[in-house]
């Protein structure tokens, strides 16, 4: 079945000068227009498109892969505003709209904020909105500890990130256990660490590495990551440097940063330590 606002492998059913169409199934002939068809594309080959509809609302394959597609939370620029809504820049030529009903607040122009995209069941139009929380799962979550999910970072508060997970639920990853930087819209491998009684789901990033280290080792961390992720001094500083610094020996230190630099999350210099991205 043929579904718009998604890729689909369609098959080539006739050639023209100004492009190819594809078999459409139940939506019939789709045109991929000549600028975007393969080289040497012939009838009946098999090839991959995305599926939307144009500025006169016809349905239009074409083979450039917007940044997200029905179905995704993903992050947008608005491109313009006008009376209809804001409208982003999605990767393709025509825009796509987030109606003012589906802002959570006002979009500016410029201005890049976190959208679902979604196909509109009257219309058939695909559109954006801001609502989040009415698209993501309402069920109980059923991730297992440690297990590996995917990750979009949604927004920084005062406890640390929040996420969405899989493209389902809302998660939250701590502060005090986050030693890189991270951005709004990144996309990013993430980990299960439990399941609350309010099922409200706590993550971690790295499954065998900051989950091993002593609290020594996370000092060191976080205090290198509060410096703008370099700092200088080494384990040949002044023992005195190094306890003003890290309130710890110059013995324990050398062993905190031996550890982290074997599981590669710090990297040393002659004149300094820096956190590895």
């Amino acid at each position: 079945m043929t579904e718009i606002g998604k890729l689909n492998k369609l098959r080539v059913v006739k050639e023209l000068d100004f492009g190819i169409y594809l078999d459409g199934d139940e939506k019939g002939e789709i045109l991929l227009p000549i600028k975007q068809v393969p080289k040497e594309t012939k009838v009946d080959d098999i090839i991959e498109v995305f599926i939307y509809n144009d500025s006169e609302d016809r349905i239009i394959a074409t083979t450039i892969k917007p940044y997200g597609i029905v179905g995704d939370f993903v992050l947008l620029k608005t491109a313009a505003v006008d009376r209809f809504g804001a409208f982003m820049d999605w990767g393709l030529i025509k825009d796509i709209l987030v109606p003012f009903r589906e802002q959570k607040r006002t979009m500016e122009a410029g201005r890049s904020y976190i959208v679902y995209i979604y196909l509109d069941s009257i219309s058939q139009r695909i559109a954006a909105s801001a609502k989040l929380n009415k698209y993501l799962d309402k069920t109980k979550p059923e991730y297992k500890p440690n297990e590996e999910v995917d990750l979009l970072i949604h927004s920084q508060t005062d406890m640390g990130y929040k996420a969405i997970i899989n493209n389902s639920h809302w998660g939250i990853l701590y502060s005090n256990e986050i030693f890189q930087n991270l951005n709004v819209g990144q996309k990013i491998k993430g980990f299960i660490k439990k399941i609350r009684d309010d099922d409200k789901i706590d993550l971690y990033l790295n499954k065998s590495g900051y989950r091993q280290i002593d609290k020594i080792s996370l000092n060191v961390l976080k205090i290198i990551k509060e410096n703008d992720n370099y700092i200088t001094v080494t384990d040949k500083s002044n023992p005195q440097v190094i306890y003003s610094i890290f309130s710890i020996s110059k013995k324990s230190f050398k062993k905190a940063i031996g550890n982290l630099y074997k599981k590669k999350l710090i990297k040393i210099g002659k004149e300094g330590i820096r956190l590895c991205k």
